[in-house]
């Protein structure tokens, strides 16, 4: 008679997503806003478009010249048109996916977060050094630095330029920065903030290379925590350690009272393990065919 079994078997891909926390939020977050200040860009007030006034509080203004602290963040997720948002979130889903994914979503936020804000002090102290500085929006500083570290942490990685030609991943980051310095010292009046990018790229080359030199966040994002488990009664507590930080177990053979296993049970699990692998096994089931092992020892 044929056996059913009811088991979960992991997909191939569960440890990877398209689509990871952090990317989608900011994704939606950045279409929606835009969305909305196109919206209240219909409507008027005194003669001038809402989004001036929405423009005047969020976007990042010039030291002196309506900057307000809170612009160090809001600038970010605010475009100038339609072709900036696409451009800005599909380079933020093409190199931030990979590392979100390698990294984890609390520390690539905080990268994300660290290059955007380095993006826009570099654009209000150094900017006008070089030319007349004005508004500023965009979330391009950030993503210059999010492709700052793909670049770093996959040098070789093949990237094709519109969609053709070939380039690793090094050389191809390493263009763009040259080209954004060349650009920022000749002070081009393209309307395009190339100190803030160049400012996000270099706080994100900046913490990866201290970060390879033992500086890490990564504590901050696996803080032990106090656990608790019951057993036999008792309740007992145990530290959660960083989830890096494994070594191997050590094990003892408890001779315990058990009753002997049933062979018909033992040989299901064969049975289930040519059919589908071990990996396929309940914890229940390994137990029963390890204590079976024991036994022919």
């Amino acid at each position: 008679m044929a056996q059913t079994y009811n088991y979960y078997r992991p997909s191939p891909f569960s440890g990877f997503k398209f689509f990871p926390p952090v990317i989608k939020a900011l994704l939606v977050s950045n279409v929606v806003i835009f969305l909305l200040a196109s919206f209240f860009g219909l409507f008027y007030i005194h003669g001038h478009p809402l989004i001036t006034y929405i423009e005047m509080i969020f976007a990042l203004f010039p030291l002196g010249n309506g900057f307000y602290i809170w612009q160090l963040i809001t600038y970010m997720f605010m475009h100038g048109g339609l072709m900036h948002l696409l451009f800005n979130m599909f380079a933020l889903w093409m190199f931030g996916m990979e590392l979100e994914n390698t990294w984890g979503s609390k520390k690539f936020l905080l990268y994300y977060l660290m290059c955007g804000i380095g993006a826009g002090l570099s654009n209000l102290f150094i900017a006008p050094l070089f030319a007349a500085a004005g508004p500023t929006v965009g979330a391009s500083g950030a993503i210059y630095g999010v492709l700052i570290a793909f670049g770093m942490m996959f040098p070789n990685r093949p990237i094709f330029i519109y969609f053709l030609l070939p380039i690793r991943a090094r050389y191809f980051v390493l263009l763009y920065i040259l080209l954004e310095v060349y650009s920022g010292i000749n002070g081009t009046s393209d309307g395009i903030a190339h100190f803030a990018h160049l400012g996000g790229a270099a706080v994100g080359f900046v913490y990866l290379i201290l970060e390879r030199k033992g500086f890490s966040l990564d504590p901050y994002f696996t803080k032990k925590k106090n656990l608790r488990y019951v057993s036999g009664g008792k309740e007992y507590e145990y530290a959660q350690s960083d989830r890096w930080n494994v070594s191997d177990a050590s094990y003892f053979d408890i001779h315990d009272k058990q009753q002997p296993t049933d062979q018909e049970r033992v040989d299901e699990i064969l049975d289930k393990i040519s059919q589908y692998g071990y990996q396929s096994l309940t914890e229940e089931e390994k137990k029963i065919l390890f204590d079976a092992s024991k036994k022919l020892n």
